[in-house]
């Protein structure tokens, strides 16, 4: 405070009452006087020290940052007219005091602002430093052309778009050819510009870069510039949606053959045949740091996957996998799941869309006992049935608990490996999102499942159990789900539930509706309905279900 105010608003100048004294000298008085309001000039001094203490280097200017000088008297104007309103309105509620309180106020006002206003400079000053760094990062070390629509790119639009490339002392590192198609007068242009740089490179991304290009035109690109990249020390490599094959894996061969620090290997809708996953086999020898590899939408088919084993077998820092959609069925499967063993650090699997069934499945499961690091599995639409599915939720029940992500749509699964499946996502605190959607789990297999999923799931946010022929228990399901926190979506779509039963379950989220997904493809009066002790479609009644579920064994074990 002395710093802001000194000690002239807490001693005032006064003539002394005795005729002896000849001086006008500073003296606590001993009479009643009043402290308030300062006088104009007393305003005005202060606005110029708060002025010069916004400006000139302090103890907190050198922590927080200073003003121009232009600034600082604005703000410290500001701050004075501030603090003066209300030191003065605090005065006029006790006109009778001397005015001392209010003095004390308006000084802690002006302080309490000036901290503001330099903390409010520093958060400025941090905010614009790292909007700073990242655009002189995102400046100087990505170059991408993908942007705006698809389109061919010749000879001298080459030269021009990939002039930066050719600045000296450049510092790009990650680079991004994906929606624009070379064709080979481009790519003739490109080849030495990237070998000019190619020791600088950590990521590249060559995805869809040859579309609409005859085969012969398309293999010759892929050659220039696998050779102009020979050598570079990449850590992340995509070369996704290229219709491959094997001649187009091969015709990356020279960049595939020289990574040997590679993280990251993208190789997604490419048309990876059994010939192609085994190319990829010969060409990437080097996969000890690999952490993300991808084969999605590929025909790899059951030889292809053994080939993926074979690499898989060679990455024990493995932490995310997909090969989704890949045409696997369970010799395939079988293969994969023996190599998945062997990578113990495995984060994320995505193995959806393939023909794995039951014993794939199961051998799958032995997989998943030896993952602790697991927080997302995908593992819809591969034919599991209850057994494949039971082998499954008993794995992870005992490993992966940081699961987060847990998929199992389109698999047949029934009521039966409702237990196990309960078992399993009860145990899993973390889940944030379950997908059982397009099963046979019926009313008692809904209810099951739903009754593991309310206290200790705080962080659960989506349940899909559309498609699975389910009656009543939706509003069991529902009615477990509603008071969770952070909950963002229920489908209960395609099933069979009663237009009363919907208007139940809209009154149950009645307080968020949105959180209720799409009700318009429930079909109440569907035939397809066999209970399992073969009674008539009025015996899905909550009663009776609850009733049946007092004698499943259902171990509440944490």
């Amino acid at each position: 405070m002395a710093l802001l105010l000194g000690h002239k608003l807490h001693r005032i100048p006064v003539k002394s009452g005795c005729d002896g004294c000849q001086n006008n000298k500073w003296r606590t008085p001993h009479i009643a006087i009043k402290l308030w309001p300062p006088s104009e000039n007393t305003r005005q001094m202060l606005v110029e020290r708060m002025t010069n203490n916004l400006s000139t280097p302090t103890i907190f200017t050198r922590k927080y940052g200073s003003l121009s000088t232009a600034e600082a008297i604005k703000h410290a104007k500001k701050i004075e007219e501030s603090a003066f309103a209300t030191a003065n309105q605090h005065y006029e509620q006790e006109p009778d005091g001397d005015g001392s309180s209010a003095v004390q106020l308006y000084a802690r006002e002006c302080s309490k602002l000036i901290l503001d206003v330099l903390k409010g400079v520093s958060r400025i000053e941090e905010k614009e430093a790292v909007i700073s760094e990242v655009d002189s990062i995102s400046r100087e070390t990505f170059f991408d052309i993908s942007k705006g629509q698809r389109a061919f790119i010749e000879e001298d639009e080459a030269q021009t778009l990939l002039s930066p490339l050719k600045e000296p002392g450049n510092s790009y590192t990650k680079i991004c050819f994906s929606n624009r198609s070379f064709g080979l007068g481009a790519a003739h242009v490109a080849g030495p510009i990237l070998a000019s740089i190619k020791n600088q490179l950590k990521e590249v991304d060559l995805s869809d870069f040859v579309a609409g290009r005859p085969e012969a035109e398309a293999l010759d690109v892929m050659n220039i510039f696998s050779e102009a990249l020979e050598g570079s020390n990449l850590k992340y490599l995509n070369i996704s949606d290229n219709a491959l094959g094997e001649k187009g894996v091969r015709a990356f061969g020279k960049l595939l053959r020289s990574q040997s620090n590679l993280e990251e290997l993208y190789l997604m809708n490419d048309g990876i045949s059994k010939e192609a996953a085994q190319a990829v086999c010969e060409l990437v020898p080097s996969t000890e740091v690999l952490r993300v590899l991808q084969f999605h939408n590929n025909m790899t088919g059951d030889e292809g996957a053994i080939a993926i084993s074979e690499i898989l077998m060679r990455c024990p820092l493995l932490e995310d996998f997909r090969c989704s959609s890949a045409r696997v069925g369970s010799e395939g499967g079988i293969a994969l799941s023996e190599a998945l063993a062997k990578c113990r650090n495995l984060k994320k699997i995505d193995l959806r869309d393939n023909m794995f069934g039951v014993e794939a499945g199961v051998k799958l499961s032995e997989a998943l006992y030896k993952h602790e690091h697991l927080t997302e599995i995908y593992l819809s639409y591969l034919n599991l049935e209850d057994d494949g599915a039971i082998a499954i939720a008993d794995a992870l029940k005992d490993s992966a608990p940081l699961l987060e992500v847990l998929e199992m749509a389109g698999n047949d699964i029934t009521a039966e490996a409702a237990p196990s499946l309960y078992d399993c996502i009860y145990r899993k605190k973390r889940l944030v999102k379950l997908n059982l959607s397009e099963n046979e789990l019926k009313d008692e297999g809904a209810i099951q499942i739903s009754k593991a999923l309310g206290d200790g799931h705080e962080q659960l946010k989506e349940v899909d159990l559309s498609q699975n022929s389910i009656r009543a228990a939706a509003k069991i399901v529902a009615q477990n789900l509603v008071h969770l926190p952070g909950f963002k979506c229920l489908n209960v779509n395609g099933n069979f539930i009663s237009d009363e039963g919907i208007d139940e379950l809209k009154d149950i989220f009645k307080e968020c509706p949105d959180i209720l997904g799409p009700l318009d493809e429930n079909d109440p009066d569907e035939n397809d309905y066999d209970d399992k002790d073969g009674g008539d479609e009025d015996e899905g009644s909550e009663d009776e279900l609850e009733a049946k579920l007092k004698n499943l064994d259902v171990n509440q074990e944490d």
